[in-house]
């Protein structure tokens, strides 16, 4: 395989904020653990509430998921509306849908009131079918957006697939121009900034190590201990996803941690950019061991998927690299001679019902559980529960659905199973 270098293309684009300079307060009004899209998204809303917001970063501004994905701005969640109606009825997935068009237009509005430069863009997405079971499925699931959510999508047949797409090997595919596009670290980078702006504080190195019930002057709250030092708030939100540690056991037993991983190539020539993907889509397939790609504002293809289950690493991402590089390469046989330049992996957070969950547990608030779908629901979320805490109407549609746990209980936030998952879904896809 041609040499490449563990580094994260977004990383290259983008310039972080520096965090605030100084010793953690003895008290704040909020703590929110951790910077990432939701934390920051809550600490924006809060700070523009006028609340005293302090922001506990175990790294950096931006360092987890949020500047390790594919930028991906996409309608829905990782269940198709059909299960989630048969799970939760028709109205409230309605609901959930309708937050996750939402998302997508809370992003938008940030982007256009903090002017952050962040390459966004209403391109819409595609899934292309791996199988005619999959193509005959989505074009079911389109139907019924159509009739009972008013959503509109377009089925793009195989013989009609090259307008679309610079492969052969695909059965049919899905369009939904709702979604769309960004430069993830430049827009957690913006979101940053727009956080410190309102007057919210980002404490960098900053990593959670205890926290509890306690009271201050008579004012009940929560202690924090750090590698910082101690805070004590009246209020914390938990914003930590994948990267959630022992220091919240509650909900990291909740919490499976599910590694993807990336590569970007070259910059390729125009025509050949435009060959691959005419349309500049946000693109993905139906399997549950997917990949999923896009261009670059550079031209460079962005291929990514579940090549190992397991978080980032050295090995891991080396050789999920070599896996990803092979998997491009069966979808677009013009990129075998393409230098592969970059190579990274992230943290997702999945739950154990493929949903996402946010409210409050021991008296402590949460948003978890994007399962990939984290760019504009994070967002979303972390600002609704913002407006929570600071006292306003609760317009969370997951806040009251079921939260489970492992069956019967066999997990304490270590993945061990992650290996037979990878195996089974493996299998799932070659019988279904």
């Amino acid at each position: 395989m041609t040499t490449f270098k563990q580094s994260n293309y977004w990383l290259d684009t983008a310039q972080m904020p520096p965090g605030t300079l100084g010793d953690l307060p003895e008290r704040a009004d909020l703590a929110i653990i951790g910077a990432g899209f939701t934390g920051l998204s809550a600490a924006r809303t809060l700070a523009k509430y006028g609340a005293n917001v302090a922001v506990l970063e175990a790294n950096t501004i931006g360092w987890g998921a949020s500047c390790r994905n594919g930028g991906m701005v996409l309608t829905g969640m990782k269940l198709g509306v059909e299960t989630l109606v048969a799970r939760y009825g028709m109205d409230a997935t309605k609901r959930m849908f309708a937050a996750s068009l939402a998302s997508i237009d809370l992003v938008e509005q940030i982007v256009g009131e903090e002017k952050i430069e962040c390459d966004f863009s209403r391109c819409g997405h595609l899934v292309v079918t791996c199988k005619p079971s999959h193509f005959d499925d989505y074009v079911r699931s389109a139907e019924l957006l159509a009739r009972d959510f008013q959503h509109q999508l377009r089925v793009v047949p195989q013989n009609a697939l090259g307008s679309e797409i610079g492969s052969s090997i695909y059965f049919g595919g899905i369009v939904d121009e709702t979604s769309a596009g960004l430069n993830p670290a430049r827009y957690v980078a913006g979101l940053g900034q727009a956080a410190l702006k309102a007057g919210a504080c980002v404490f960098e190195n900053c990593r959670l190590e205890g926290l509890g019930a306690a009271s201050k002057n008579g004012d009940p709250g929560f202690q924090l201990q750090t590698s910082r030092g101690r805070v004590f708030a009246s209020q914390v939100l938990v914003a930590t996803s994948g990267y959630t540690s022992g220091a919240t056991p509650s909900l990291r037993k909740k919490i499976i941690p599910i590694g993807s991983f990336i590569i970007a190539t070259e910059r390729l020539p125009e025509t050949l950019a435009h060959a691959l993907s005419p349309r500049n889509r946000m693109i993905y397939d139906s399997k549950h061991y997917l990949y999923y790609y896009r261009l670059t504002p550079d031209n460079r293809m962005l291929f990514g998927g579940r090549a190992a289950f397991f978080p980032e690493t050295g090995n891991t991402i080396r050789r999920s690299a070599e896996i990803l590089r092979r998997g491009m390469i069966g979808v677009y046989p013009q990129l075998r001679d393409a230098k592969v330049e970059y190579a990274w992996g992230g943290t997702l957070d999945f739950c154990f019902d493929t949903m996402p969950h946010a409210g409050c547990m021991d008296g402590i608030y949460y948003s978890v559980g994007y399962a990939g779908h984290g760019v504009a629901m994070a967002t979303y979320l972390g600002a609704k529960i913002a407006e929570k805490m600071a006292g306003g109407l609760d317009e969370n549609p997951f806040a009251d659905i079921p939260f489970p746990g492992a069956p019967l209980g066999f997990y304490n936030g270590r993945p061990w199973f992650l290996p037979f998952a990878g195996a089974y879904y493996k299998v799932l896809d070659w019988l279904t």
